[in-house]
């Protein structure tokens, strides 16, 4: 919880003070006389004047804003009216609330260039066995394929480093509906082949399960077993965790979900049927004989053994140089913006599920699990939020920036400014929608932590 607390914090900082410093320097550069920096709203727990501005801490952390002087929101001396904000023109205005929003995507693509100057372990994309009748399956993917680049035309091809970028890559082409081309090998990167894994007809919500959805199950892992029940049947048998199974009953086993199903299947008549197990345990080689337990498992009746099944798979160092890490952090910050984009309007279509929206549970949660993971997935985990941050306030609602540059774009096409009577009905409506997308966003971040369907 601690570090759930304090990760999660840091990024609201971060994010907060990054964004409404856009604001604040955009302001500053176009003389605009700026009365308070605040990171939160509501009641001032916290407040420093350095020079004309006041730098203050609120006590609602979930935001910050900028105040400037404006005729609108008070009396201005004839002295200073030249550095109201109201007074600007057009063009100085829309900088300035743009300014907040690009802030967060230029923070995110340097935290993706620095991920990828430090380098993060990843997992390789050496895939298990897909689900029978999948689509992945239909592409003719199989055990062991380790894919290494994706293409949607053949010509351009994406290299394909770890099952993250597997997932993007499917991600992107699942949201669009298009055929993704993956050049695949053996796990020794021999007999490279090409597979076309077909999304052109996909049907349904595309979600981050997008790999499951598709067949996919992970990367492969090999035949192990974990951590032994005490008293059960793999350990009475005289198995020990570490134990790498290579046969079962004469049966190469090369996957854990081979070894998985063979022990399941032992108990499908009813009747335990004892299994022989060839093992590989510190070089030797050792027959065991164990007989599963029987288990209900949603209306089949299964072998158990007691045991965790599967290894670790294998991992890889995803590390690029100064300038191609600096590049990749500028694609990478442009792709999950426009695909944070194309999710938005998936949702209202129906195409995508809008169970993807989070809130500040979810983002919490989140944060510390990153921090646990070590600082590189962490600053990873900062540079999404950003982008997410900086897209979403680009939207055009009321009472985000975007919102604002809705207005100064009709100001800029008709000559005039949005009317007072407008923009109080928008502003309304902008609220009501904005209370009904944190109302949906708490929803989902309690269903996820609480573990509803």
């Amino acid at each position: 919880m601690l570090t759930t607390l304090w990760a999660f914090l840091l990024a609201l900082a971060i994010l907060i003070v990054v964004h409404e410093w856009g604001h604040y320097r955009a302001a500053r550069a176009c003389g605009v006389k700026v009365l308070r920096f605040s990171v939160g709203f509501g009641p001032v727990i916290w407040r420093s004047q350095r020079g004309e501005t006041e730098f203050a801490l609120s006590l609602l952390p979930l935001g910050g804003y900028v105040r400037m002087l404006d005729e609108r929101e008070g009396s201005v001396a004839p002295a200073e009216r030249h550095r109201a904000f109201n007074r600007l023109p057009l063009p100085k205005r829309a900088f300035i609330v743009a300014a907040g929003p690009v802030a967060n995507l230029v923070l995110a693509a340097l935290l993706y260039a620095v991920v990828n100057w430090i380098g993060v372990q990843e997992v390789k994309p050496i895939l298990a066995q897909p689900a029978a009748e999948s689509p992945a399956a239909r592409a003719g993917l199989h055990a062991g394929d380790w894919v290494q680049a994706a293409s949607r035309d053949g010509e351009d091809w994406a290299e394909v480093r770890s099952l993250t970028d597997l997932n993007w890559q499917v991600m992107q082409a699942a949201l669009d509906r298009v055929a993704l081309r993956l050049s695949v090998s053996d796990a020794q990167g021999a007999r490279t082949r090409e597979v076309t894994l077909d999304l052109t007809g996909l049907d349904g919500e595309v979600g981050p399960q997008v790999l499951a959805d598709l067949g996919f199950k992970g990367p492969l892992r090999e035949p192990v077993l974990g951590r032994l029940t005490a008293g059960a049947p793999a350990q009475a048998a005289g198995l020990r965790e570490g134990d790498r199974v290579l046969a079962v009953d004469g049966r190469a086993v090369a996957t854990v979900d081979e070894l998985f199903a063979a022990i399941q299947a032992s108990g499908a008549g009813g009747t335990p049927q004892r299994l022989l197990m060839r093992v590989q345990r510190d070089g030797r080689i050792l027959d065991i004989a164990v007989t599963p337990r029987i288990e209900q498992d949603q209306g089949r009746t299964v072998g158990r053994i007691g045991a965790a099944l599967g290894g670790d798979p294998q991992w890889v160092e995803v590390r690029y140089g100064p300038w191609e890490g600096l590049v990749r952090g500028v694609q990478r910050t442009w792709d999950v913006s426009a695909m944070t984009v194309t999710m938005l309007g998936r949702m209202l279509i129906g195409e995508a599920s809008v169970k993807n929206i989070s809130g500040p549970l979810t983002m919490a949660d989140f944060a510390g699990r990153s921090a646990e993971l070590g600082w590189t997935v962490y600053i990873g985990y900062l540079a999404l939020v950003s982008v997410s941050l900086g897209v979403l306030n680009l939207l055009p609602l009321p009472m985000l920036d975007g919102g604002h540059l809705m207005y100064y774009l009709f100001e800029g096409v008709t000559g005039r400014p949005v009317s007072d009577v407008w923009l109080d009905r928008l502003q309304r409506g902008g609220l009501a929608i904005l209370l009904l997308l944190m109302s949906l966003a708490l929803y989902n971040d309690l269903a996820r932590l609480l573990g509803s369907p």
